[in-house]
């Protein structure tokens, strides 16, 4: 063998042996995972889920970090901005990750330049959720009304550009109405608003929302999926009404780019371990969040599918920043 041969290999396996002694040595320090939401939403509730479980198998506390703002920019920014060595985390929605950069253009991040995918974590059932005193208990209903007071009925959302506002609007451009986009900061103060009577609608998770239509507080008018839910087997969705409706979140995990390739595997390893497990992906379906632990190139794909999706969203039904 040649003397420069023998040396890139040599060089070749010192760098194997460094990028294994450093996933060995992960963590060295506790790990956060940044949700660009308050406390209390369907996002923070399956980060605190995961997080937990997440901390034990890497033998350090992983610490969910709420930084919202901006329609969830904040904490997307702030992620972005984070060192690439796996000691940063970011859960995010479709929002923060296939929408907003569309939806808000100049934003300083890039979402394919500046995260790795790690793994979709979940996928989300969705659904319109009602004021009791909101006087309909159809799809069909709610679009008689809207239509017989245009521009009088207003909705919440978790902030413009997720989901819950994309969805509405949607709504808006499929049946012909005109609800008006009432934007809250997360989706915590904007239950707290439509349970209290202060808006009539809302377009919620159903890992949020589930417990206050339970208990009577709110009704579920539709499903936004396109097959009816188990956990809400009579609920009918907003497709059998509005033929061609759908609207399904999901929440997805990535790392700053440029995270060493060992650690980035051993933490797809283990997230996708603990989907797997029967104690958190029962818990994760009994509230409505279906467990999906994609790999890295199929959560890019499907991330770059949605943008475009999304894209096209935005572009038929005329939405704009507000």
């Amino acid at each position: 063998m040649k003397l420069s041969t023998r040396l890139r290999a040599f060089a070749a396996l010192a760098a194997m042996s460094s990028a294994l002694a450093g996933a060995q040595a992960f963590p060295t320090k506790p790990i956060r995972m940044i949700v660009a939401f308050p406390p209390g939403g369907g996002t923070d509730i399956v980060a605190r889920m995961i997080a937990s479980r997440l901390g034990v198998v890497l033998g350090q506390q992983v610490v969910v970090e709420n930084r919202p703002g901006a329609d969830g920019i904040v904490g997307t920014q702030i992620a972005a901005n984070s060192p690439p060595d796996g000691h940063t985390l970011f859960l995010g929605t479709a929002g923060n990750l296939a929408i907003n950069q569309t939806l808000y253009g100049k934003v300083t991040f890039d979402i394919a330049r500046d995260f790795a995918p790690v793994t979709q974590v979940v996928s989300v059932d969705m659904m319109l959720t009602v004021h009791p005193s909101l006087p309909v208990r159809t799809v069909s209903a709610l679009v008689a009304l809207a239509k017989s007071r245009p521009g009088e009925l207003d909705y919440a959302s978790t902030g413009t550009g997720g989901i819950p506002h994309l969805a509405m609007e949607l709504f808006n451009h499929m049946a012909g109405t005109k609800i008006v986009h009432i934007p809250y900061k997360g989706g915590s103060p904007a239950l707290v608003a439509l349970t209290g009577g202060h808006v009539p609608m809302m377009v919620q998770s159903m890992v949020q929302g589930l417990r206050t239509v339970k208990a009577g507080k709110l009704r579920a008018l539709a499903l936004l999926s396109p097959k009816r839910a188990a956990l809400l087997p009579d609920v009918p969705t907003v497709a059998e009404t509005l033929h061609g409706f759908e609207a399904t979140n999901w929440y997805g995990l990535v790392v700053p780019a440029n995270t060493p390739a060992a650690i980035h595997k051993r933490l797809y390893e283990e997230v996708v371990k603990l989907l797997r497990s029967p104690e958190l992906s029962e818990l994760l379906i009994a509230q409505g969040a279906k467990p999906v632990g994609s790999t890295p190139k199929q959560l890019a794909a499907f991330m770059k599918s949605e943008t475009a999706k999304w894209a096209r969203v935005i572009k038929e039904a005329n939405v704009h920043k507000e």
